[in-house]
């Protein structure tokens, strides 16, 4: 089943196609690995959108120069991929979220699986990867 999760072509298609990445757990703190990837997808050429809760406060700031917004259907732009950043057990219900809001792929970060959540997504004909990071797949590349 793992290999489902990270089905190479799903992978680069994602990497390479998606433009528009909403970073769920993207607070603005930059010693978070979600502030670290985000601005991976940023020198990569993505577009991040920041979703947090503290972005329930009018008066956050922004984080790597982009509005951030308290949840996927706050956010006013299409969504090519939704990366999640929460543990397993709290990542599920943004999947949903993400099928919801019409993203076009969901992305759980590394260490982050949940398999109930997968079949969910996909059977609503939108395709997921999980465990496994931006960072990671890039550098397989090069080798």
């Amino acid at each position: 089943m793992s290999s489902d999760w990270q089905d190479p072509a799903t992978v680069d298609r994602m990497l390479d196609e998606a433009q528009t990445w909403a970073v769920v757990g993207l607070s603005g703190d930059p010693g978070r690995t979600a502030y670290t990837i985000a601005a991976l997808l940023q020198e990569r050429g993505k577009r991040i959108v920041p979703v947090h809760p503290v972005f329930a406060d009018p008066g956050a700031p922004a984080v790597l120069g982009e509005q951030g917004y308290p949840t996927l259907a706050d956010v006013p732009v299409p969504i090519d991929v939704v990366d999640v950043f929460r543990r397993s057990e709290a990542a599920g219900e943004f999947a949903d979220q993400a099928v919801a809001v019409g993203a076009k792929g969901v992305w759980f970060q590394l260490g982050v699986v949940d398999a109930d959540a997968f079949e969910r997504t996909t059977a609503a004909g939108v395709p997921m990867v999980m465990d496994t990071c931006p960072a990671i797949e890039w550098s397989r590349r090069r080798r």
